[in-house]
């Protein structure tokens, strides 16, 4: 393994004192409700409108979209609730006897109140609203509140605007940032106390996330973007470089490698991403990030090659290799696998259907990305009789008794027959 190019640290990229300046965000939120976000919302991102987004502004700010571009939001919609339905229905129901009179199961019990955070940022991405929002929908949450910066002309872009409706959002706010996750968390005057929050978000807003973790649940701690090329003598260098610019024009913390068996191609992609990042504008993210956090590593093998994309454990994987699918089964590290050159990372970041919220910093070691499972609880249950009383008894009454616990061992030994001279003698 060889780094043709290599990023600076990243883990010290961000500012020190990011997570001081979000716990008191948090705590302002939490103790001055609606005027401790209006106080953040007037700082960060100069805005004094009203938080919540009522019917007459949505409804005015709707009739501003073409209907073209409301077909190609309706698309998204569709597609990714299309897929959310089809993974909701492998999440089956559990009902079986594990043994005489030991009845046990799970049941699929959705999450009632959802709060979704749809990043405003730099530009107004069509589909985050409904990649967060449609699966909660389709698992059957009542209420979903979502929150975005107002940062298009006073308030939430249109078109973002419309995808939330679309998508099946009840109540939307037009706050970002760490002070919209403490609203969702903790409740204001205006905002709801929601029980998860979902969704991508600059470095604030994940380590808001970070830090109201345990008062809510949360999906996962998303961003910023990240993508590995794995390729091989077979790639062209113009699609690896193309694929790597597309994500790291998201932030200018986002991370773009490539790890090619091919020190030709390694060397022609990098000549590629130069003369492309001519024609980016001056303004774009893409700049710092490849200039700071691009990668280039050459792998001696395509083992080599393979182990590294498991220890990346990188939020994008896409494998621009001759034989993708034989390389798929010994790959298990990554947010989102992406086979074969054509298969684009922002197919999916756009309108395919799987979700675009994925695990970032290594975080696809132990968990996947947003899906419609995500919004669900399997909470077990269980009926013990006759039978299947006295067998588990007996055992939970010797068990507590070697452990010393008195207490579960007279739950236990109280439902035995004849338990009562037993129970006495400790003879069990």
């Amino acid at each position: 393994m060889e780094y043709l190019k290599q990023a600076q640290s990243y883990e010290q990229s961000f500012s020190t004192d990011v997570e001081q300046t979000v716990k008191e965000i948090i705590s302002t939120v939490r103790s001055n409700g609606d005027a401790g976000v209006k106080e953040f919302e007037k700082r960060f991102s100069q805005s004094d409108r009203p938080l919540r987004v009522s019917d007459e502004e949505i409804e005015k700010c709707l009739k501003t979209l073409s209907s073209d571009v409301k077909e190609l939001i309706d698309r998204v919609v569709e597609r990714i609730s299309s897929f959310s339905q089809s993974q909701l229905n492998c999440l089956l129901p559990l009902e079986g006897e594990f043994g005489p009179g030991i009845q046990m199961g799970h049941r699929i019990i959705p999450i009632e109140k959802v709060g979704a955070y749809v990043p405003g940022g730099r530009f107004p991405l069509l589909s985050s609203g409904p990649m967060v929002v449609a699966p909660a929908k389709v698992a059957g949450a009542k209420q979903i509140v979502a929150c975005s910066p107002a940062n298009y002309q006073g308030g939430i872009h249109p078109a973002v605007l419309y995808g939330l409706v679309k998508s099946g959002a009840t109540d939307i706010y037009a706050i970002g940032g760490a002070q919209a996750i403490a609203a969702m968390a903790y409740g204001t005057e205006s905002v709801p106390e929601v029980d998860i929050i979902a969704g991508p978000g600059n470095r604030f807003v994940a380590e808001a996330k970070r830090q109201v973790f345990g008062k809510v649940g949360i999906d996962l701690i998303a961003g910023p973007s990240e993508v590995m090329v794995f390729a091989d003598d077979s790639a062209d260098p113009k699609k690896c470089a193309a694929d790597l610019l597309a994500q790291a024009e998201h932030d200018p913390f986002a991370r773009a490698i490539i790890v090619t068996t091919s020190r030709d191609l390694a060397n022609r992609t990098m000549i590629e991403i130069d003369q492309l990042l001519v024609e980016f504008s001056p303004t774009s993210p893409a700049h710092d990030s490849w200039a700071n956090f691009g990668e280039v590593i050459y792998a001696e093998s395509l083992q080599e090659g393979i182990d590294i994309c498991n220890d990346y454990a990188i939020e994008h994987l896409h494998l621009h290799l001759k034989d993708s699918r034989l390389v798929m089964e010994r790959l298990h590290n990554y947010g989102s696998l992406f086979i074969d050159s054509d298969s684009s990372v922002v197919f999916s970041d756009k309108v395919s259907g799987t979700n675009h919220t994925l695990p970032t910093n290594k975080a696809a070691r132990y968990t996947g990305g947003l899906w419609v499972g995500s919004y669900v609880k399997v909470m077990t249950h269980q009926q013990i009789t006759g039978e299947g009383v006295q067998y588990l008894a007996s055992h939970a009454a010797k068990q507590s008794d070697i452990e010393g616990l008195e207490g579960h061992r007279l739950s236990a030994a109280i439902r035995l027959t004849n338990h009562g001279v037993t129970l006495l003698n400790n003879n069990l």
